[in-house]
């Protein structure tokens, strides 16, 4: 079998039943405990199970089928539960929370709060804990990335001129604010591309796809849309950013370029007031 990541799911298999639980096939950790209670309906010796496998607050290692949050190697947003002498306590979805060492915390973390943290597993303590010192685990090397690819974001931070976004699970990026045409909320995860490369390894993201390479996905919906219409649409290059993206959720800029793209391929008319089907657009 796979060797046992602690804090990620892993397939295991039933090995024995008692009456307190099943025994999993758990590798260098010999047989590791599933509690009744956890135990999915109809599960047999012989079966394989998804689980989370992590270490009790007796430090007995112990599955369960509950789903955290995130799991260990990820960057999540998650709730203070409490403080104590000892550091701060998460709730992360399983019943034990998730602990925070002083040492980890950049802030000192109040109760009730939300902040951005990675996950991790701290093995010479045996216990997934989480940490604010976010930068630590991120890389520097941006060389993987090429310009336009579409890449997963973490939002973590807000300031000034942005925000700051995890890429990948593995390294830290900006969206500025004045670039943006929708709402943003700290936590959020979307999808975003990559627009520049520095030339000190920062990373500036963006969005919608950088330009033209996206007008074929964008135009059609624009097509799509003043079909819907009857074949006019009263919104044009001239139209507020606030009503195109209201209908659209893309910025005037890459409209208009879209329509300019759908324009010189003949497919609109642009007139003061609406843009309109043509007759080689009907007959597509």
């Amino acid at each position: 079998m796979s060797e046992i990541q602690i804090g990620k799911i892993n397939k295991l298999k039933v090995v024995k039943e008692v009456p307190f639980g099943l025994y999993l096939e758990g590798g260098n950790y010999g047989e590791i405990l599933l509690p009744k209670k956890y135990i999915p309906e109809d599960s047999k010796i012989g079966d394989l199970i998804d689980v989370i496998v992590y270490f009790d607050s007796k430090d007995c290692i112990i599955a369960t089928t509950e789903k955290p949050y995130a799991y260990v190697g990820d960057f999540a947003y998650l709730q203070v539960k409490s403080v104590t002498s000892i550091g701060a306590f998460l709730d992360w979805g399983l019943v034990k929370d998730l602990f925070v060492p002083f040492r980890e915390q950049k802030e000192r973390l109040q109760k009730d709060k939300y902040y951005p943290f990675y996950i991790y597993f701290d093995i010479k303590s045996n216990r997934i804990a989480a940490t604010t010192r976010l930068l630590k685990f991120l890389s520097n090397d941006p060389s993987n990335y090429k310009l336009n690819e579409a890449v997963d974001l973490f939002i973590f931070r807000e300031h000034e001129i942005g925000f700051q976004a995890v890429i990948n699970n593995s390294h830290e990026g900006l969206l500025y604010k004045n670039e943006i045409f929708q709402p943003l909320k700290l936590g959020q995860y979307l999808k975003g591309f990559i627009k520049k490369i520095r030339d000190d390894g920062k990373i500036d993201l963006c969005l919608e796809k950088p330009g033209y390479e996206k007008v074929d996905g964008l135009a059609k919906t624009i097509l799509q849309k003043i079909e819907e219409q009857g074949g006019s649409l009263n919104i044009t290059d001239k139209s507020s950013s606030d009503i195109i993206h209201s209908v659209f959720h893309i910025s005037k800029k890459s409209y208009k370029k879209a329509i300019g793209s759908l324009y010189k391929q003949r497919l609109i008319t642009i007139d003061s007031n609406c843009i309109k089907l043509t007759k080689k657009a009907r007959h597509k």
